[in-house]
Order: C-alpha cells, then sequence, then structure tokens
C-alpha cells in the first residue's frame, strides 16, 4: 500500500517559481520511485529560511491541517532540515518529517544490491542519522517502518551514538578495503581503453550501456536504477580493447554523506581514458542537468578534453534540439546515433596512435617484446623470415617500430 505523502518546497526571494515547481517535481519522483503518493504539494514564500520550522510556524500549522484532511503520514521537503527544524516539524504537524537528503537515501537503500552499494549506503544513512539521535527513543520508534527508515532498520534505533561511531569506522574501513579491491581491477584492465558513462539520473546511461556492449543491464524509467558501476566489454570493432563503465547517477542537491561515501564508486570516471556525460536532451530541464553534471566532474577533477557531451532520447526532442558545439545526439533506446558515438570513441583512441601492420624479423626478439609490451596485439603469425603482427601502437612508440612498417593501416585520426 502507497503512503500518502505531502512534498513542500521553499520559495526564496532569489528563486523563480517556475524553478521552484521543477524542483518540486523531481522530488514529487523521488517520492514515488521511493513507494509514495504525492497527495499534494505545497509552497512556502519565505525572505529565508525559518530557523526553527524552515518554513515558519503559520505554515506549519496549514501543513497540519492538511495531512489531517488527506490522511497524511509522511511530508517531505524539498530542502535539507536542520535536526532541530525537523523536530519542531513533527511536533507541530504530528506526523513523520523527513528532507531530501533523507529520502534519498531511503531510495539508495532500496536499490543497493552489491556489498559496495550496501555499505556505502549504510555509512551515509548512519552518518545522517548520527546529529539526529538528540530525542527520547519513543519518538525514534515512531519513525520505525516507511519512507525514510528503510535499510538501518529497527535494531539500529536501539544503538547510542557511542555504537554508531564504532560501526562507522567499521564501515569506513571497509570501503577502504573495497577500494584496493578496484585499484587491482583496474590494474587487471591493464592497458584497456575505459570509457566511462556518467550523467543525471535517468538520462539514459543504463540503456546507453547496453547499446554499446549488447548487454543486459538494469535500464527502467526509474531515478537511481543503478547504483552499482558495471563493466563490459565495448561490442564494436574499435583500435584497442575497450570497456564501457556504467555508473550511479547524479541529482541535484544530493546528500554530501552520498556523495562522500559513493566517491569509490565515481573514481570509475576518474580513471577512464574518456568520459561520455549523457545527457536527457528531451528533458525541459537538461540544461540545468548538465551544469550538475558538469559541476560533479569539475569537483572530481575531470578534465572537460576527456569528455564528450551525448544528448540521448533524440527521438523525443520535437521541434527543440538542444544545440551544443561538439555534442554527439543518439537515442540509446533506438539505436541512432550509436555508429557516431562509437566513430568518436575510435577517433580518440586512434588520436593517442597508430593502428600499424608490422614485419618484425626473427632476430629481434627484444623489439618483438617490446611491441607485445607497449601496444595492443591484434593478430599476430610467424613466416620463415618474419612475424606478422598487426598492432595498436602508442605515438610515443611508434617511431620503436617505423623502419618495420609493412604498412600503416590506420592513421591517428584529428579529434575536433
Amino acid at each position: 500500500m502507497l503512503e500518502n505523502v505531502i512534498a513542500v518546497g521553499l520559495i526564496l526571494p532569489d528563486l523563480a517559481r517556475s524553478i521552484a515547481e521543477e524542483h518540486l517535481a523531481e522530488l514529487a519522483k523521488l517520492i514515488e520511485s521511493a513507494g509514495g503518493a504525492v497527495v499534494e504539494q505545497i509552497f512556502a514564500k519565505r525572505q529565508a529560511p525559518d530557523p526553527k520550522t524552515f518554513i515558519g510556524s503559520g505554515k506549519a500549522e496549514e501543513l497540519k491541517a492538511l495531512a489531517a484532511s488527506k490522511n497524511v503520514s509522511l511530508i517531505v521537503f524539498d530542502d535539507d532540515l536542520s535536526p532541530a527544524q525537523a523536530r519542531n516539524l513533527e511536533k507541530i504537524i504530528e506526523k513523520k518529517v523527513i528532507d531530501r537528503s533523507g529520502l534519498i537515501l531511503d531510495i539508495f537503500a532500496r536499490r543497493a544490491r552489491s556489498r559496495e552499494a550496501r555499505t556505502q549506503v549504510e555509512l551515509a544513512q548512519l552518518e545522517y542519522l548520527l546529529p539526529r539521535l538528540t530525542r527520547a527513543w519513543t519518538h525514534l520508534e515512531r519513525q520505525a517502518g516507511g519512507i525514510g527508515t528503510r535499510g538501518v532498520g529497527e535494531t539500529q534505533l536501539e544503538l547510542d551514538r557511542r555504537i554508531i561511531r564504532t560501526r562507522i569506522a567499521k564501515l569506513k574501513d571497509d570501503l577502504r578495503h573495497i577500494e584496493k579491491t578496484r585499484q587491482t581491477q583496474r590494474k587487471k584492465r591493464g592497458a584497456a581503453y575505459v570509457v566511462a558513462l556518467v550523467g543525471y539520473t535517468n538520462a539514459g546511461k543504463s540503456t546507453l550501456f547496453n547499446q554499446l556492449t549488447k548487454g543486459g543491464a538494469t535500464s527502467v524509467d526509474k531515478l537511481f536504477a543503478t547504483l552499482d558501476a558495471k563493466v563490459q566489454k565495448i561490442a564494436y570493432d574499435v583500435p584497442r580493447e575497450t570497456v564501457v563503465i556504467d555508473t550511479v547517477g547524479f541529482i541535484r542537491k544530493l546528500p554530501h554523506h552520498l556523495v562522500a561515501s559513493f566517491r569509490s564508486t565515481m573514481e570509475e570516471a576518474v580513471a577512464a581514458d574518456l568520459v561520455l556525460h549523457v545527457i536527457d536532451g528531451s528533458h525541459p530541464q537538461h540544461g540545468s542537468q548538465r551544469e550538475v553534471g558538469n559541476t560533479v566532474l569539475h569537483d572530481l577533477g575531470i578534465d572537460s578534453d576527456r569528455v564528450i557531451e551525448v544528448y540521448n532520447k533524440s527521438d523525443q526532442f520535437g521541434d527543440i534540439e538542444p544545440g551544443r558545439r561538439g555534442a554527439i545526439y543518439v537515442s540509446a533506446l533506438t539505436g541512432a546515433g550509436v555508429e557516431r558515438l562509437v566513430e568518436a570513441i575510435r577517433e580518440r583512441e586512434l588520436a593517442g596512435g597508430e593502428v600499424m601492420h608490422l614485419e618484425i624479423p626473427h632476430d629481434q626478439p627484444r623489439l618483438a617484446a617490446l611491441l607485445h609490451e607497449v601496444a595492443e596485439v591484434h593478430e599476430q603469425r610467424v613466416t620463415d623470415d618474419a612475424t606478422i603482427v598487426t598492432a595498436w601502437v602508442p605515438a610515443d612508440a611508434v617511431h620503436n617500430f617505423a623502419q618495420y612498417a609493412a604498412a600503416t593501416l590506420l592513421k591517428p585520426a584529428k579529434v575536433s
């Protein structure tokens, strides 16, 4: 049975109502993803947030009456509330109150599948919960069950702050070990060219991942359907051994605890050779979603030279097409434009070297060994006089093999 919910937004002087409405519409979708039914969307207009109740005591009283009339059990605020504000609101409204961060944490708890994701989510939840453990245990018992309380569970509600801090320390240690495992996996991928998909949640990254890899990653019309980074070889003919990585989505006002906890997952993008910033070009706020993505990429230290913007859902653009120089337009659903995207990946790979056809004499064993060390060998056969090799050779190593090149099959491409 769906939980009846009221979504609440605050309009400040520097925020246009139309933007506030867009933000609250996104909050409503998050609530639906968590298993709630939004029965009302309410705005409070103020010069500044009220330090005691965020929206003011008068508006809080209005919410109390509305919640009673609509049989509502939960109030969700689009902005983060301080522990004191949440306590004061619950005393006035007499209903459970959570903020956007608590809601997103709840969704992550529902979607986490792998050990890494579960560890990351539990850590973020406990760090979110810790400063809120200031009320009587009976108050916390009233929160048990429903949106905003999954993952930690009722047993956690019996723990004191000292035990929670101990658990947080243990989870951080677990994540450090998991990150070491990730680093080992990256080393095993060795010389493989890594393409990472990043972007706003529900932009279609998993669908595009499936197009590029012919894989079966979960692809549904839900916010944060994918939490775990997925890695698979590209299914197209490209110069180098290439793997594609699907990462967790971005969203505005993402809880800082989650950002910190999921940093190890996002390090996949940091270490990638090429980052595809996937943007839902059909979304009315694709521009602001693009900026959210750019901010995260900047914060992660990813240079814009390594990023290609990919506007997805071109089959839904209609008459208005988002114009960005150098961007690529695709429909991950229909496959339209995917070949052009793959060609862009090829160009990036070739820009770093050449595919060469070499005839290495048998009396040059060191040269053959060097080739296997620095290049990616595609084909190899042995004749009476030489070893015939087709390989992708990095630009800074081409000179070592130039005199043995029977033909250069592909020249390095210029990247516009």
